[in-house]
């Protein structure tokens, strides 16, 4: 039994082509109109801001003038003794804020007074020494996490311990480091 064979055609290239072109256009409508599950929810954080400065033992920052596109995502100030994580008391005085970059870039400020070593350690995801960096004429120890993806800036002061952590470069928390301010 002989098999007959027949040249391939351009309307059989076309069909073929087509057959795989559209369902990936269709996916990809799909995928990139359904909206975001996830919204950024923008908090308010000048009035915890104001409140912690009120309270705190130590002069609290924040930054200033930060660029355009920048959403505060949260804000904690938890005086020590009160209800922190589980709900059991904060071994600290403690200020919080977090920003999302335009970039979408999480980027966090953790200031506290008490124990501080632990709360590098965590705050850095157990970060090991990577340098220095001198902001405003201060000194900054620079920390990476195991991974190498989470860059962390400490700062330790008499009466507080400032960490600026990000999975970003070193420069870009230099830079905003150097935003931040304890006036108003």
């Amino acid at each position: 039994m002989a098999r007959t064979t027949r040249q391939a055609t351009l309307g059989d290239l076309i069909r073929s082509l087509a057959l795989i072109v559209i369902p990936v256009v269709v996916i990809t409508i799909i995928f990139t109109s359904v909206p975001d599950d996830h919204p950024v929810n923008e908090v308010d954080w000048k009035p915890v801001l104001a409140t912690a400065r009120q309270e705190a033992p130590f002069p609290v920052l924040a930054p200033s003038k930060l660029p355009e596109g920048w959403r505060a995502t949260r804000v904690n100030w938890v005086p020590q003794g009160r209800p922190y994580l589980n709900g059991e008391a904060s071994p600290r005085n403690l200020w919080q804020i977090g920003f999302l970059t335009p970039d979408d870039i999480y980027i966090d400020l953790n200031q506290g007074d008490l124990r501080p070593q632990e709360m590098v350690d965590q705050q850095s995801r157990a970060g090991t020494p990577d340098g220095v960096s001198t902001i405003a004429g201060q000194t900054w120890q620079r920390l990476i996490s195991p991974d190498e993806r989470t860059r962390s800036l400490v700062l330790r002061g008499p009466s507080a311990t400032t960490i600026v952590s990000a999975d970003l470069p070193y420069e870009a928390l230099e830079a905003y480091a150097s935003t931040l301010s304890s006036s108003a």
